[in-house]
């Protein structure tokens, strides 16, 4: 069984590395790397032409925005399952991806989720935040719950149905997408209680408090578009729901990124 893992990037230079050696550390081999680069100017594409073992793919083109990238990631790939990692991401041990395959196994699995931890941008070991996730259950993404995106596994079947994200959402297309394939396509998911990936602070969505808010009131939007009713306090809901993160720390794990 095949996975494909798909990291977007521009001009990411300075972490980039990191991403593509937690990928290549993994026990899992049947692992095609597809790399979707915005046409970087500082170096990227050099980095990841020149890495070993060899990324399966690397498109370098223009692109309309993250989710577009993205998108180009899912046409690009050949694999029976279809994960992210983003460029300054990388994966908690060398096992995730052996973990992962080892649930779709079962046919009846359509998707997997992990938790994961925030780390600070110069250093992967100092944890600031951590999303711990649940299993799922009905209404939890009608107040806002979602997996964390870079730990979600999914069929690539299933998303090619779908047609990918929707790029008309800026900042919360991940959540659009989740509305759509746990609410439309009830899709069978198993969450798996490790932490999977450790992520670096400043992302898309939440680099500044502006991102927050437009990135919620697109949630929001994406429920209603897609005619999932939703309280009025849904943003509230979202938002407080995402506090104890700050002050919860993950049981130990094997501390080094990518279990070296």
């Amino acid at each position: 069984m095949r996975i494909s893992i798909i990291t977007v990037c521009l001009n990411s230079a300075d972490t980039i590395r990191d991403a593509l050696e937690s990928v290549g550390r993994q026990t899992y081999q049947e692992v095609e790397h597809v790399v979707v680069d915005g046409v970087s100017s500082d170096g990227t594409q050099g980095i990841v032409s020149a890495f070993s073992p060899p990324v399966a793919r690397l498109i370098s083109e223009p692109d309309r925005g993250l989710y577009d990238a993205m998108n180009k990631g899912i046409v690009a790939a050949t694999g029976d399952i279809i994960g992210y990692l983003n460029s300054d991401d990388v994966y908690a041990d060398s096992d995730v991806l052996q973990k992962v395959v080892r649930l779709f196994a079962d046919q009846n699995v359509d998707a997997c989720y992990g938790d994961l931890v925030y780390v600070k941008q110069d250093d992967l070991y100092r944890v600031v935040r951590y999303w711990r996730s649940r299993p799922y259950s009905p209404g939890l993404v009608e107040r806002g719950w979602m997996p964390a995106h870079p730990t979600f596994f999914v069929r690539r079947s299933i998303l090619q149905k779908l047609g990918g994200f929707d790029i008309r959402y800026h900042y919360q297309s991940d959540y659009e997408l989740m509305v759509r394939l746990f609410l439309k396509e009830r899709i069978s998911a198993v969450y798996i209680p490790e932490v999977l990936v450790r992520m670096r602070t400043g992302g898309h969505t939440n680099r500044s408090i502006q991102n927050i808010v437009k990135g919620n009131l697109e949630a929001y939007r994406a429920c209603r578009e897609n005619g999932i009713r939703v309280s009025p306090l849904f943003i509230l809901q979202k938002m407080v729901s995402r506090l104890p993160q700050f002050f919860l720390r993950p049981p130990q794990q094997d501390s080094s990124p990518g279990g070296r």
